[in-house]
C-alpha cells in the first residue's frame, strides 16, 4: 500500500523557518512529480510548490524566494524549506505524487494519484 506522510510543520513566528517533509513509504518517486499544496481555515486548496520529474522546480508567486522544494538522496523523500514565514502561510500543508505524464496540469489537485494526510503550519505575528 502506497502512503505519503507528511510532517515537519508546527508553530512559528513570523519571519522564522520550518522544513516540511513527504516519506513515501511502499513507494519511490522514481519518475513523479510531487506537490505541495495547502489550505487555509475558509480558503480553497491552494498550489505551493511542485518539483517534476526532469527536476524542474515550480513555485507559486506567493512563495518565491522563500520557499524551496528538493528531493532527498534517497528516492522516497520530498522537501519543502521553508523560510521569512508570513502568517498568510498559515495552513494545512498537504504533499500529493503523480507519475510523469498521468497528468495535464500539475497545478491541479486532483491530477495526483497518491496524497498525504496534511500538517500543520503556524505562523503567529
Amino acid at each position: 500500500e502506497v502512503q505519503l506522510q507528511a510532517s515537519g510543520g508546527g508553530l512559528v513566528q513570523a519571519g522564522g523557518s520550518l522544513r516540511l517533509s513527504c516519506v513515501a513509504s511502499g513507494y519511490t518517486f522514481d519518475d513523479d512529480t510531487i506537490g505541495w499544496f495547502r489550505q487555509a481555515p475558509g480558503k480553497e486548496r491552494e498550489g505551493v510548490s511542485w518539483i517534476l520529474s526532469d527536476g524542474s522546480t515550480h513555485y507559486t508567486d506567493s512563495v518565491k524566494g522563500r520557499f524551496t522544494i528538493s528531493s532527498g538522496n534517497n528516492k522516497n523523500t520530498v522537501y519543502l524549506q521553508m523560510n521569512s514565514l508570513k502568517p498568510e502561510d498559515t495552513a494545512v500543508y498537504y504533499c500529493a505524487a503523480v507519475v510523469a505524464g498521468d497528468y495535464n496540469d500539475y497545478q491541479m489537485w486532483d491530477e495526483y494519484d497518491y496524497y498525504g494526510q496534511g500538517t500543520q503550519v503556524t505562523v503567529s505575528s
